[in-house]
């Protein structure tokens, strides 16, 4: 068998090789990975097509590998299809129309340059699938490709997964790299199992592996933080014929540092050369950006010299400016100098951006006087700071509490021709908010027009935020109001906080106002927004409004959850309504939702409260039948045993002996020892010999001073079979007894 031969079957096995021939990737983790029913893999039968397509297809050009140029992004017709794609949410028969007509006059390449022009991936995805089923139209195998490499850069697994089925169906070539960007895509999504997959459907499809697909898996395998199944994997592609390149050890590389192993990074790049492949810069950058993590400079330097003795490439810009950027933002911002005062001695100019990295890592230290000499020396050497520098000063002076220099700052920008942006101001605002000044910071939002700087959705939510903190709530749902009237809407996180300070401070009917004012203008409501509140109320005991609301979110489309309904039947089990709780506990198991932890403990110990347990074991057979609780029927009798009704604890006993687990004999000593405290030492001894009974081992301690009652109440029969248990089991030595 010829090495090409060989590489059909790859990493699946080959009898020749020692490996037995099989549809699944065979290497352990991996092993025997099988189709199953609603599986996220393309079905076989759209493969069984493409392999036969496949045999026969020759490959003519690199339509897998899109590069656009300028002009095509800005052609007048993938302009006026963006906008109409913009104009999404209002289209109606004309406008879909005019994209119709359109569409059919856009050449291949085109069609791609307005996919790739979509900010929203997703949106791009819509009018991939939405030209495919135009009449008199079909997609350019290079449109195909395009779609996958953007699918690819998301989380959009099942996407990539449609536009590779579509391909099959169509009968267009999958070449190796349409697979690659599917596995990429699947570990976006954390997916690794699905993305390994990936290799056993290219067998199926009678795609031959190659280097990228190869570099592709050990990228994923590494990603996934997976580097033993990825250097298993390595091993196997040579044992196939294929060849690795310096991509292939640069994720090796990628993967030591990962794991702390930097030792053997570094041998890895001392054997290439041996294995006909010789590290470049990248092999150095990684191994260099793990010592600047770990602030181990010398090591960086010395790595330095074995770049340029051992693979004779010598330091340039590029060089240093991941030095810099690197140590800059792991806060290394003195090393970070150092290296930029070197490359510059050496003739290398560093720009604004690698100033600017220097800059932000000093002030988020506090070390405000140093930012400021770099600025200064910065424009001493002409390297005029940008709006970027200054912002970091600002928001430096801010973290320290010097708000007037700050301020000083942003006068300090227009001065040297350098406008402030929103980010700056928006720094300024959040520092403002920060040191208790957050009235100063929505004065100066609200003259931000007078500025000539216009705020945004992270501007409002830090304003917000402050003025929440300092407790003026109502200012704080004004600027929510200003921030939806200017098309920002506030996340969920931000209103529940806005919902959970009003309900804090007994302000129920405002934060019902607001949550509806969110609802109605388009906010994310969700559950836990509805549930924060449902949980105000019941602080407050108003029971009938909890319930109303209960029923507006079923209104609303927002369903409760388990959470919702535990604080409701938590209130009404405090109120007494024990009925009312059992019904919506019922209720809450009708509606198919699986009750929490939190939910046993709530039902266990408002039933046990009102001594409603027969009540409750009932109600637990059903909620068990949904949910298993290992420790339900523990939960019961320790609240019985707090409660003081140890008659009815005693007789759940016999549940819980049944595991007799470590959770059981903590139980079990709990019921013994509110026994002796309520004087009854003879029920606690067969307490205690029911645990022996079944291999617990009661507390020594507890133990001792159950013996010394019981010999006091002249049960010395009992006290001394009590001990001689412990000495049965060598836990007590005889000449302790």
């Amino acid at each position: 068998m010829g090495v090409e031969d060989s590489r059909e079957l790859s990493l699946f096995g080959d009898n020749n090789g020692g490996y037995q021939r099989n549809r699944s990737l065979n290497f352990d983790g991996f092993d025997e990975i099988e189709e199953e029913e609603g599986d996220n893999c393309p079905a076989d039968d759209d493969f069984v097509v493409l392999n036969s397509y496949n045999v026969q297809c020759e490959q003519t050009e690199d339509v897998w590998r899109i590069e656009l140029e300028e002009d095509e992004l800005r052609h007048p017709l993938v302009r006026e299809i963006c906008r109409l794609i913009q104009c999404r949410s209002a289209w109606n028969a004309k406008l879909e129309r005019d994209m119709r007509h359109l569409l059919r006059s856009l050449k291949p390449r085109q069609v791609c340059a307005v996919l790739l022009s979509q900010d929203d991936e997703r949106v791009a995805l819509q009018f991939f699938y939405w030209a495919d089923r135009q009449w008199r139209y079909r997609h350019n195998p290079i449109v195909y490709y395009a779609m996958l490499e953007i699918l690819s850069k998301t989380k959009l697994c099942q996407g990539a997964k449609r536009v590779l089925r579509l391909m099959a169906r169509r009968g267009i070539e999958c070449r190796p790299e349409a697979f690659g960007y599917l596995m990429v895509s699947y570990s976006r999504a954390g997916n690794l199992r699905n993305a390994m997959k990936v290799l056993t459907l290219m067998q199926k499809a009678g795609v031959e592996l190659n280097l990228a697909v190869c570099n592709t898996a050990i990228h994923v395998l590494v990603r996934a933080n997976k580097l033993e199944k990825a250097l298993r994997f390595f091993e196997r592609m040579q044992i196939v014929g294929i060849i690795p390149n310096v991509v292939a050890y640069n994720c090796l590389i990628k993967g030591y540092c990962n794991v702390n192993q930097v030792e053997n990074a570094l041998q890895l790049i001392s054997d290439m050369p041996s294995k006909n492949c010789s590290p470049d810069k990248v092999s150095y950058y990684t191994i260099m950006s793990f010592f600047c993590k770990e602030k181990q400079v010398k090591e960086v330097r010395d790595l330095m010299e074995k770049m340029v003795k051992e693979s004779n490439l010598f330091p340039d810009m590029v060089t240093y400016d991941t030095l810099i950027h690197i140590l800059s933002k792991h806060g290394h911002a003195d090393e970070a100098l150092e290296f930029l005062q070197e490359a510059e001695a050496r003739g290398f100019q560093i720009d604004k951006v690698g100033h600017s990295a220097i800059v932000h890592a000093y002030c988020k230290q506090g070390k405000i006087d140093e930012a400021k000499g770099i600025v200064s020396e910065m424009l001493s050497k002409g390297c005029n700071p940008d709006v970027v520098t200054y912002t970091a000063v600002v928001d430096g002076f801010c973290r320290v509490g010097k708000l007037e220099q700050a301020k000083k700052m942003l006068q300090h920008m227009y001065k040297h021709g350098c406008k402030p942006n929103t980010v700056s101001y928006t720094a300024l605002l959040t520092g403002l908010c920060r040191n208790g000044s957050s009235l100063q910071a929505r004065e100066m939002l609200t003259g931000s027009e007078e500025e000539f700087w216009t705020p945004n959705a992270i501007t409002y939510s830090a304003v917000m935020n402050g003025l929440r903190k300092e407790g003026k709530l109502s200012e704080a749902c004004d600027v929510v109001k200003e921030m939806i009237s200017k098309g920002f809407f506030p996340n969920p996180v931000e209103i529940n906080l806005i919902i959970e300070s009003l309900c804090r401070e007994g302000k129920m009917n405002e934060a019902k106002r607001f949550l509806e004012e969110c609802l109605n203008k388009g906010c994310a409501v969700n559950v836990v927004n509805f549930t924060t509140l449902i949980h105000g109320y019941c602080q407050k005991d108003d029971l009938e409004a909890a319930l109303s609301l209960l029923d507006d979110m079923y209104l609303s489309n927002k369903h409760p959850d388990a959470v919702t309904y535990t604080a409701i039947i938590d209130a009404l089990g405090k109120n007494g309504r024990i009925e009312e709780a059992t019904d919506l506990t019922m209720k809450m198991l009708k509606k198919g939702l699986l009750p929490t932890p939190v939910t046993y403990r709530t039902v266990i110990h408002r039933y046990c409260q009102m001594g409603k347990v027969e009540d409750l074991l009932k109600l637990l057979e059903k909620m068990l039948l949904r949910q298993k609780c290992k420790t339900a029927y523990n939960q019961v009798i320790e609240k019985l045993c707090s409660f003081g009704n140890l008659q009815e604890a005693d007789k759940l006993l016999s549940r819980v002996l049944k595991t007799a687990s470590r959770n059981d004999a903590n139980t079990c000593n709990m019921l013994l020892e509110s026994y002796l405290s309520k004087g009854m030492p003879l029920s606690a001894y067969k307490v205690a010999c029911r645990m022996f009974n079944r291999n617990l081992i009661p507390n020594l301690k507890l133990s001792d001073k159950l013996s010394k009652r019981l010999m006091l109440e002249g049960k010395s029969a009992e006290a001394d079979n009590l001990m001689l248990r412990f000495v049965e089991r060598g836990h007590l030595s005889p000449q302790c007894e």
